[in-house]
């Protein structure tokens, strides 16, 4: 079997690597390179020392990184992965990026012959441990459909949306959803505690009607009992709804309430919440009562 890359260890990207491996040879690489040596210590495989070296060993490549600017990097660097790929390669994306930096890296990368599928995630860390990612993806057809094989090691479900930058506007949107969702029941939740209710009374039988939600059925508990340190950090979330909203302004997009709650997740940060869990916004509200 062809050896598949994955660029990228941190919290995401470690056990998607991990799961590709138990199916294929697998080759890492992370900026940090004690982070790759942590990763072979407990999976199999190998490590290379740049992208440019990956791509010389790899015509499959995984990416989960920081931002538009390391994307570039990655892809069109120095040592970037189009110094050595070769023509018929695919490089699958699941940077969270600006929809204009996907279709940028496709066309550069459809120069030289090379696909560019944009496959940002939802599910957050404990998806990506369980292998249960859903994958919202852009891009061309065929890399998409030979890419799922391998993507199928670490979700649950993944769809092409349409054409480069529209797996990033659907995550987008995905975005927004939960912002709002995650505002609703920090504030049900607050409510609740000044009503003198018992929120897991509350909880256990709103979660079974029209109010039920993910974020209700897996952070209500963590929330009544002050626990931020887990999940997808505020500062991450920022960075996502940035872009959601420079976007929605390009397209006339009404997003007052994302832009409201993007507001509030500045007042988290202000409170050293930084790395906190998004669901803090609860926090918010009880430090403001």
């Amino acid at each position: 079997m062809k050896t598949k890359g994955f660029i990228g260890l941190g919290v995401m990207g470690f056990p998607m690597a991990g799961h590709i491996s138990k199916a294929y040879p697998t080759q890492v690489y992370n900026r940090s390179l004690s982070k790759a040596k942590d990763w072979v210590d407990l999976y199999s495989g190998t490590i290379a020392l740049s992208p440019e070296e990956m791509g010389n060993a790899c015509e499959e490549i995984f990416m989960c990184i920081g931002n538009d600017d390391d994307v570039r990097e990655v892809v069109s660097g120095e040592k970037g992965l189009l110094k050595s790929l070769k023509s018929g390669s695919i490089i699958v994306d699941h940077t969270t990026t600006s929809a204009k930096l996907s279709r940028e890296m496709s066309d550069f990368c459809s120069e030289r012959g090379v696909h560019y599928i944009d496959a940002p995630v939802s599910g957050g860390q404990a998806g990506a441990d369980n292998g249960s990612l859903t994958i919202m993806a852009g891009g061309k057809e065929d890399p998409f459909n030979i890419a799922c094989e391998t993507m199928s090691c670490y979700s649950k479900f993944y769809k092409l949306m349409g054409p480069s930058g529209s797996g990033q506007l659907t995550k987008m949107v995905n975005q927004i959803c939960i912002a709002g969702l995650v505002q609703g029941l920090a504030e049900g939740i607050n409510f609740s505690q000044k009503a003198g209710l018992d929120v897991s009374n509350v909880i256990e039988v709103i979660s079974k009607g029209a109010a039920q939600s993910w974020q209700m059925e897996n952070r209500w508990e963590t929330m009544t009992q002050d626990q931020y340190d887990h999940g997808f950090a505020v500062d991450h979330m920022r960075k996502d709804l940035k872009i959601a909203i420079e976007e929605a302004h390009k397209q006339g997009a009404i997003v007052e309430i994302t832009e409201l709650i993007d507001g509030y997740y500045g007042d988290i940060q202000d409170m050293g919440g930084n790395r906190w869990d998004t669901s803090s916004l609860l926090k918010r509200l009880q430090d403001n009562d």
